[in-house]
């Protein structure tokens, strides 16, 4: 079993993947004990004195006017769990809550909030144990970061609330007896340390990095499939072009076009003489869209790895002793990256709605049947799919517009300015399995167009692409219910297969991704798509 070592130091991204999802085991390190010790020991001589600085001997919020007497300061941190433990709706996925989990406990570890090591190391035991705290979708404004979801994890850690134990819900009480884990009793400054965190947002930001890298391949290779589908060309890709417009994103989408269709009898089929000036904008313009979506991506994970660097609660402890107040907790740094995703990830997807479409037109297919139809008028083909695809883009759509410009002031307006943060994560959650689903039709499409193109044959990784899909889903034909198809096209994006046998087949690197490539997605270019007045404009 994988362990990351939690220490004073910085989590990779790579780190949050594999125990949010693989199930990886933390470790407290020695530096981030003697880290913890050190913090701990400067608010037990605080409160050892009496008066205290906010969150050590004060109320919370609106309310951090009132000196709370010592033997009231226990009650306090729990109170401040229970009553911050108002979340409501859905449950939020379990990967998602240990992504939480962990980014607390690298928190803690950095020795500025002021936990005792046993309450730390008892939260790291949970994190271990596989018990996950039941949050919900809604209860954060990303405001003192992530408060209510947070408070739903620490709910657990004193023994209240509810878990998940191996896919089923009990009292967390029950469960942490059952796992030999005994409930947490709160000392000064430790409810608050549990709960003032941005850790839901960065969490997600950090799953959503992970996925889109791997789709940003998988929708040039979508792209490739369809330039070879519809008889385009592949020029425009070419490497000196892209050197006139020095983006990093779009050249790299662009050396992965060139990679998919190399070798295509299909694009050389028609390289010269077929009498089309130029390609449509969704065929030429791929580069430059999904390109954008990868110089956003590279942006978002160079904000991530800098928030898993940093130590958010409020107050902190400095290493002088000093317990300061501060705003480092507020979500906007990260929830402005999430809205920026959301809107690189429509756009992928609108381009990719349009690349579908010209397949199933007539007048634009050039030469294949109606709607890839079997036996068009009887067939309907892929006419529906294409309306499913279209009803997701319009969601995604919907998802771009930014949950960071909007803000609810709340606590007596103590809290008058919040990041929303929460609500974008979850919306790019959306968006994203949304992309998959719409890359996943034009995969379909694609395969159906290429395979109506015999007997030229598809290149080596479109080809393999196509193999890997047919081991699934049958190839053309009469109709047929196509729901599953699609749900199956979509596992296959979903889990990488189709994009890995594609990479196989061109270099026999089953992983498209490279450490010394920038993680790439998209600025709000809204391009009309269809704004050229004819075909060869």
């Amino acid at each position: 079993m994988v362990e990351i070592e939690v220490g004073t130091g910085p989590l990779a991204l790579a780190d949050v993947v594999a125990v949010a999802r693989d199930g990886a085991r933390v470790r407290l390190t020695a530096g981030a004990e003697a880290a913890i010790a050190a913090s701990r020991a400067h608010i037990d001589a605080l409160a050892a004195a009496g008066e205290g600085p906010y969150g050590v001997a004060t109320g919370f919020g609106a309310l951090s006017t009132r000196s709370i007497p010592r033997e009231e300061r226990s009650r306090l941190q729990h109170s401040l769990i229970r009553s911050h433990a108002a979340g409501n709706g859905p449950l939020v996925e379990d990967e998602v809550v240990r992504a939480m989990l962990l980014l607390r406990l690298r928190t803690l570890a950095s020795g500025h909030s002021g936990v005792r090591l046993s309450t730390a190391r008892a939260y790291a035991d949970l994190l271990n144990s596989g018990l996950v705290p039941l949050v919900h979708e809604y209860g954060s404004l990303g405001c003192s970061g992530d408060l209510a979801p947070l408070a739903h994890c620490a709910l657990t850690l004193i023994g209240e609330g509810e878990v998940r134990d191996g896919g089923v819900v009990r009292p967390a009480a029950d469960a942490l007896a059952a796992h030999g884990l005994a409930p947490v009793t709160l000392a000064e400054k430790e409810g608050l340390a549990l709960i003032n965190g941005t850790d839901g947002m960065l969490g997600m930001l950090v799953l959503a990095l992970s996925d889109l890298g791997a789709l940003a391949d998988l929708a040039d290779l979508a792209a490739a499939m369809s330039v070879e589908g519809q008889l385009s060309t592949d020029r425009v890709f070419a490497e000196d072009l892209m050197a006139l417009r020095p983006q990093v994103g779009q050249a790299t989408s662009a050396a992965n076009l060139r990679r998919f269709l190399a070798g295509s009898p299909i694009v050389a089929s028609h390289r010269v003489g077929d009498g089309v000036v130029q390609d449509a904008y969704s065929l030429r313009c791929t580069p430059q869209v999904h390109g954008s979506l990868r110089d956003a991506l590279g942006y978002a994970a160079t904000l991530a790895e800098r928030e898993l660097a940093s130590a958010i609660d409020n107050p902190s402890v400095l290493d002088d002793g000093r317990v300061e107040s501060h705003g480092n907790f507020h979500g906007a740094p990260i929830a402005h990256v999430l809205d920026f995703l959301a809107i690189g990830v429509a756009d992928v997807a609108s381009i990719s709605e349009r690349r579908t479409d010209r397949f199933l037109d007539v007048a634009r297919n050039r030469g294949l049947p109606p709607f890839l139809a079997d036996d068009p008028g009887i067939d309907s083909g892929l006419m529906i799919a294409q309306y499913t695809q279209a009803g997701i883009v319009s969601t995604l759509k919907r998802l771009a517009v930014p949950a960071s410009v909007d803000s609810i002031p709340t606590s007596a307006l103590q809290e008058d300015h919040v990041s929303m943060g929460w609500a974008a994560a979850r919306k790019l959650r959306t968006a994203v399995d949304g992309l998959a689903r719409v890359l996943a039709i034009e995969v379909l499409t694609a395969a159906r167009g290429i395979e109506l193109r015999a007997p030229l044959r598809p290149g080596a990784a479109t080809g393999a692409a196509i193999a890997v899909l047919r081991e699934t889903v049958p190839g053309p034909g009469p109709d047929r219910f196509l729901a599953p198809e699609i749900e199956a096209a979509y596992r296959l994006v979903a889990d990488g297969s189709v994009l890995a046998a594609a990479v196989q087949a061109t270099d026999g690197d089953p992983g498209v991704r490279r450490d010394d490539v920038p993680l790439p997605v998209i600025p709000g270019s809204t391009r009309d798509l269809e704004s050229a007045p004819k075909e060869n404009s």
